[in-house]
């Protein structure tokens, strides 16, 4: 891009000025003691020095400290090919210093920014690896061990492979969500909207986990009893998913005995917020903000003996995004959490709501 130039005469201007009053007071200080009082004189001395004096001034600026600041444009506008050079250059000194602060301050947050993620990045390869490995190395251990000679027992060969299988589920578990997380980070997974019962939905994923949070004596439950269904509109294979991350979480993390309970509830007009609360350990508020980070766990030791690939959250975090929604978490240590996120209503459920309202207003 070219750079446009500007000239600017406020330097010599008030150079001059300063230049003109002093040498001016000076004379009449002369004329004075003199006792020779020309006004005539006094005012071309006034005009012929102003105007010597701001030719030279200007003449110098242009030369000396122009070029100089020109070329300091030049170097950062090979940097920088936005903002900065899209801006006339000036002589003026304080246009020019404010510039360059600005430009290194939007460079010193662009630095940080990357710092940061290069943080994340080598954290995110590092679980990656680890995730990876992990079943891997497992597989091939009781792959080995059949191949030398293991094999020839009927019950080890059945054990070993059976647990080589869990293995190789593992794997698939994580390349999978690995790649249903890649399609929504890029925009390339389409969602199927429909119309359904977010209640009903929530009732099967009860079912399904039925199994597991008795194995921790955990009770799922809604909040009250849903006498009517209450429709929204949206995936309904991506929310189910939704809600059973989020529910396996609250199971996995909650106490013996515990509870968790489901509610949904009128948002605004047309969105309803769904709410899934727990009494379980708790998260710690220095990693809330992390929570959805791929492979991001906040007890990286007991998350991994309790399973899953390490990217539920951040799962739940895009589908919820990609139907333009909105994903909160509150949490307190030893009391437990509450993971909420809003859905679009059908357009049948709001006229429902309108006409309930008009019922029950006051004539």
């Amino acid at each position: 891009m070219a750079i446009q130039t500007r000239k600017s005469y406020k330097f010599a201007l008030r150079s001059s000025l300063l230049i003109t009053f002093f040498f001016t007071a000076s004379l009449v200080v002369f004329m004075l003691l003199q006792n020779n009082w020309d006004w005539f004189f006094l005012a071309v001395f006034v005009v012929i020095s102003f105007a010597v004096s701001f030719v030279v001034l200007q003449i110098r600026v242009e030369r000396f400290i122009y070029r100089r600041v020109k070329k300091i444009y030049d170097d950062v506008s090979l940097l920088e090919s936005t903002s900065f050079s899209s801006k006339p250059v000036t002589t003026d000194m304080k246009t020019l210093t404010e510039e360059i602060e600005k430009f290194a301050e939007d460079k010193k947050i662009e630095i940080d920014t990357l710092k940061i993620r290069e943080e994340y990045r080598k954290e995110f390869l590092g679980n990656v690896s680890h995730e990876l490995k992990t079943p891997l190395f497992t597989v091939q251990g009781y792959i080995l061990t059949l191949l030398d000679g293991a094999i020839k027992d009927k019950k080890v060969r059945e054990k070993y492979l059976a647990r080589a299988n869990k293995g190789v589920e593992r794997l698939i578990y994580i390349v999978r969500d690995l790649d249903l997380i890649s399609k929504l980070e890029v925009g390339g997974l389409k969602l199927e909207r429909e119309d359904f019962d977010i209640i009903e939905l929530i009732q099967n994923v009860f079912e399904l986990l039925e199994m597991k949070a008795a194995s921790k004596e955990i009770t799922l439950t809604f909040d009250m009893e849903y006498n009517h269904p209450i429709y929204v509109n949206a995936d309904r294979e991506k929310i189910q998913q939704v809600v059973s991350n989020l529910l396996v979480n609250s199971i996995k993390y909650g106490h013996p005995k515990g509870t968790t309970e489901v509610s949904v509830e009128n948002l605004i007009k047309n969105k309803v917020i769904v709410r899934v609360t727990d009494n379980g350990e708790g998260i710690p508020k220095e990693h809330i903000p992390r929570l959805f980070e791929r492979f991001y766990r906040v007890d990286k030791s007991g998350s991994r003996q309790e399973g899953g690939s390490g990217l539920g959250l951040a799962i739940v975090k895009h589908i919820i995004e990609a139907h333009d929604e909105k994903i909160y978490v509150e949490s307190e240590e030893a009391v437990g959490s509450e993971f909420s996120f809003t859905l679009e209503k059908t357009s049948k459920m709001v006229e429902k709501s309108l006409i309930e309202s008009k019922e029950v207003s006051p004539m």
